[in-house]
């Protein structure tokens, strides 16, 4: 190109397209979307001047050879927002377009001289000059008397009724004469609804929900299933359920005294009878398992299964493929370690082994194998301690075939690590939830998950207990802390989970004083739980599930606000997807009653100040009226510790 023409090009491009978000890392990573969810851009546009502009999304699944259009609306200060809905399972990409608009840039000048006073025939033929080289040639015949005698009085109206004529507008809009594209096409990753929202429920298989001498199996986990689907949760997750290895074997509370009777710990993977790719004997065959993935289905429930990528120091691997594993001086392989704790019934992969390739392809095997049997959901165990370009690589892999699989990134660690893990491909991640106990701590890591870049790509999952975590609120606070605890977990986040039966059924015994463990914890011994108990908080869970079910506010993380309470012991917050607006507010001392006025700041809801607005208590079905911007609530955790208020609007209709 000669350096005329690279002038040339300078000049004309005068439209700037800059900081467009979501843009994770220059393209490097992809955004995350839920099919059928909307998906928001924003990007600053300007130019040289004062011309005003236009812009639209350009996106694309990525087997489409052409783009389709969104428009943006200018939100002020040179910002642009847009926004379209996926329809799809895949990826997609977008791009921003942007140019001046020749036309609204004439007829908004043109507008203002009228009202002024000081429009002329002159600027009306400077406008049949912009339709002459557009496509709405054929408008110029309208507008063609007013350029020989303007318009005035009752004439006017009409005049300005044909600059805003739809079907013009239409035709203007489409034309993008010296347009600029954005450069880069960036990623979108469209996954699968459960993707955004889910409800998890865990449980061991091995554990009995009867009062019988024998272990529990697959086809007892079938039969639990009815029970599970009735709570209302979507998401069955069991732990591993391969063969338990011999050496080592782990006894009742993680101790090395093991019997006869000791089943060891599902995570020791691997022994005589097979590796990854088998099922423990004592749980059944793979026909068990078939019969448990077909009856889930029928009841809308997906099977999660936990991908623990480790042995036993008998799994097969360990004998047919030693390279695979990391050696010690005196040559005999490293076992698993997280000082002071020792993990000797556990063999960690070796990523960065000479056979590296091998191990790699084995491993995503081991995935592809399981969505042959019906699996589409993992619960993936401590990912951050394995290479995370295997991830990486491996998620990509396995979605090129199967965009539907969801993967759940067990990572307690730290901020950056979690962060990452969801770049790389991980659909939703374990949270600090399990540990932000107290109003300003919840605040602050809500509005950290919500506000930042991760509300993009970082879709959080809570949990308040696991088969590893016993908190300590959980251990002191009684029924009204597990309660409060279930509710801020499903209200706060579309997706959570629990560990039961032991959570509907209370369980809180720790290891020790000071330990968040389960004391005789079913990850080492089995146990039998009666989930008829009076006392459950099935009942309960079955109605919170049923209220997320209901109500679409509740299903993203999208539209939460915090309000303030004049009591730091009552939390208070609003989700709000279009006309379906959702109130929570829950008393976080488990033991006492407390009380407050809560400032809902209702300009920021779009409810009439000057008029009252009905509240109805879902979990009771009690109706409230409140008025204007404070009002009282008293909430004593011995009765319920939270209300989840739907709220009607008090704004009439449009015409």
């Amino acid at each position: 190109m000669n350096k005329k023409a690279k002038k040339s090009n300078l000049l004309s491009t005068r439209v700037i397209i800059d900081k467009i978000i979501p843009c994770l890392d220059n393209g490097r990573f992809s955004a995350r979307c839920a099919v059928g969810h909307r998906f928001g851009i924003e990007a600053v546009i300007f130019c040289d001047g004062h011309e005003i502009l236009k812009a639209d999304i350009l996106y694309r699944a990525a087997g489409d050879k052409e783009w389709k259009r969104s428009p943006m609306d200018y939100g002020g200060n040179d910002l642009y927002r847009g926004s379209f809905i996926p329809s799809e399972i895949g990826p997609y990409y977008y791009r921003v377009e942007a140019c001046i608009d020749r036309y609204e840039t004439w007829r908004s000048a043109l507008v203002k001289n009228i009202k002024a006073g000081n429009a002329s025939t002159i600027d009306i033929q400077m406008g049949l000059q912009i339709l002459d080289s557009s496509n709405a040639q054929d408008f110029t015949k309208r507008l063609e008397p007013y350029s020989r005698k303007f318009p005035t009085g009752e004439d006017i109206p009409v005049f300005l009724a044909l600059l805003d004529d739809p079907l013009l507008q239409s035709r203007l809009r489409a034309d993008w004469t010296g347009a600029v594209l954005s450069p880069v096409d960036l990623p979108l990753t469209v996954e699968p609804e459960r993707a955004e929202f889910s409800s998890w429920y865990e449980f061991f298989p091995r554990s009995h929900w009867k009062d019988v001498a024998e272990r529990g199996n697959l086809q007892d986990a079938l039969a639990r299933l009815d029970y599970i689907a009735g709570m209302g949760f979507d998401t069955v997750y069991l732990p591993p359920i391969h063969p338990i290895g011999h050496t080592f074997r782990k006894s009742r509370n993680n101790t090395l005294n093991v019997t006869a009777n000791d089943p060891g710990s599902p995570w020791a993977i691997g022994n005589e009878e097979g590796g990854h790719k088998a099922i423990d004997p004592a749980l059944g065959d793979f026909d068990d398992f078939a019969a448990l993935v077909d009856k889930a289905k029928a009841l809308d429930l997906s099977i999660a299964l936990d991908i623990a990528f480790q042995c036993s120091p008998d799994h097969p691997y360990v004998s047919e493929h030693p390279e695979w594993f990391r050696k010690r001086p005196d040559g005999t392989i490293q076992y698993a370690e997280n000082p002071p704790k020792k993990y000797q019934d556990i063999y960690p992969f070796d990523f960065e082994c000479a056979a590296w390739e091998s191990l790699w392809q084995e491993l995503k095997s081991v995935f592809t194998f399981w969505i042959g049997k019906g699996v589409s959901v993992f619960r993936v165990d401590n990912p951050h301690t394995k290479a995370f370009s295997f991830w990486e690589w491996v998620i990509a892999e396995i979605r090129k075939d199967h965009p539907e699989v969801i993967f759940l990134a067990e990572a307690f660690t730290r901020p950056a690590i979690t962060a990452y893990l969801a770049k790389i491909g991980f659909n939703q991640s374990y949270t600090y939830f399990t540990w932000r106990r107290s109003k300003p701590e919840l605040e602050a890591y809500l509005k950290e998950l919500n506000s930042s870049e991760l509300k993009y790509y970082f879709h959080p999952n809570f949990w308040p207990n696991t088969p590893d975590i016993l908190p300590e609120d959980l251990q002191k606070g009684g029924r009204p802390m597990a309660v409060q605890r279930l509710i801020l977990a499903a209200t706060l986040s579309s997706n959570y989970g629990i560990y039961g039966p032991v959570y509907e059924l209370l369980e809180h015994t720790p290891l020790a004083a000071g330990k968040e463990e389960y004391l005789n914890s079913e990850k080492y011994e089995v146990r039998t739980w009666d989930i008829n108990r009076e006392d459950s908080l099935a009942p309960l869970i079955t109605r919170v599930n049923h209220i997320r079910r209901t109500n679409r506010a509740l299903q993203t993380q999208d539209g939460l606000l915090f309000h303030p309470v004049s009591n730091d012991s009552l939390i208070a917050y609003t989700k709000r997807q279009e006309d379906n607006l959702i109130l929570t507010v829950v008393n976080l001392d488990p033991f006492n009653a407390q009380s407050g006025m809560i400032d809902l700041q209702i300009h920021l809801l779009g409810l009439d100040p000057e008029k009252p607005y009905h509240l109805r208590d879902l979990l009771s079905d009690a109706d409230y009226v409140w008025n204007g911007w404070m009002n009282y609530v008293e909430l004593n955790p011995h009765i319920i510790p939270a209300h989840i208020f739907s709220i009607s609007s008090n704004k009439e209709a449009a015409p």
